[in-house]
């Protein structure tokens, strides 16, 4: 990204209020982790939904070892 397209969506950033800020960042969230899913399950199509959900997670938490009640 270019100096001047980074001031202008810096710009437009600061604009948002901090609702459609959160917004943003959690659709921005949503969309991070339907990209990984489709990743997990194209690299694994035999994996259940549990198996898939229990990788997101593995992968969330990395380098840190999953807590006990998500393994």
């Amino acid at each position: 990204t270019s100096a001047e397209v980074q001031a202008v969506q810096l710009k437009i950033l600061r604009s948002l209020s901090g609702e459609k800020r959160l917004l943003l960042a959690m659709e921005m969230s949503l969309f991070t982790r339907a990209l990984a899913r489709s990743r997990i399950r194209s690299e694994h199509p035999e994996w259940t939904e549990a198996q898939i959900a229990r990788e997101l997670l593995r992968i969330a938490f990395q380098p840190a070892p999953l807590p006990p009640a998500l393994r």
